[in-house]
């Protein structure tokens, strides 16, 4: 039987994966790791260009590779930041997570100082649309 992941390793390896990310204006790092249910992690970070609108946040770009991968359902994602707070995802992220994901993906904040706070995604958007509207 394979071992589960903690929500310390998975915090663990979004704080890894904000070393990766180019944001080149804020120079506001921010790392994803987003847990499939086959047990594969997918990474991702910010990626800033200097139209802010085509920038691409963390969540999205793991969220994003893990499509491209043939991945359709997930446990949690960690989301680690430079910020000494912590920092939930962007209302965009939060509808792709939503829709993507699901509203009972687990989302683990992790802060610079390590600490972890953990929600249900249903908690940070609640009263959302959601595909189910479009039926």
């Amino acid at each position: 039987m394979e071992r589960m992941l903690t929500s310390e390793e998975l915090a663990q390896k979004a704080v890894e994966a904000k070393s990766k990310g180019l944001p080149t204006y804020s120079n506001f790092h921010v790392g994803a790791a987003l847990l499939a249910e086959s047990g594969k992690i997918y990474l991702g970070a910010n990626i800033e260009t200097s139209s802010y609108s085509l920038t691409i946040c963390a969540e999205r770009t793991a969220v994003f590779q893990a499509i491209i991968n043939g991945e359709r359902k997930f446990k949690s994602i960690a989301i680690a930041s430079d910020a000494e707070d912590f920092c939930p995802p962007c209302g965009a992220c939060r509808q792709v997570l939503l829709d993507l994901c699901g509203k009972e993906l687990e989302v683990i904040l992790v802060n610079k100082k390590n600490e972890l706070k953990t929600f249900l995604l249903k908690e940070l958007i609640p009263h959302s649309f959601s595909g189910e509207f479009l039926k």
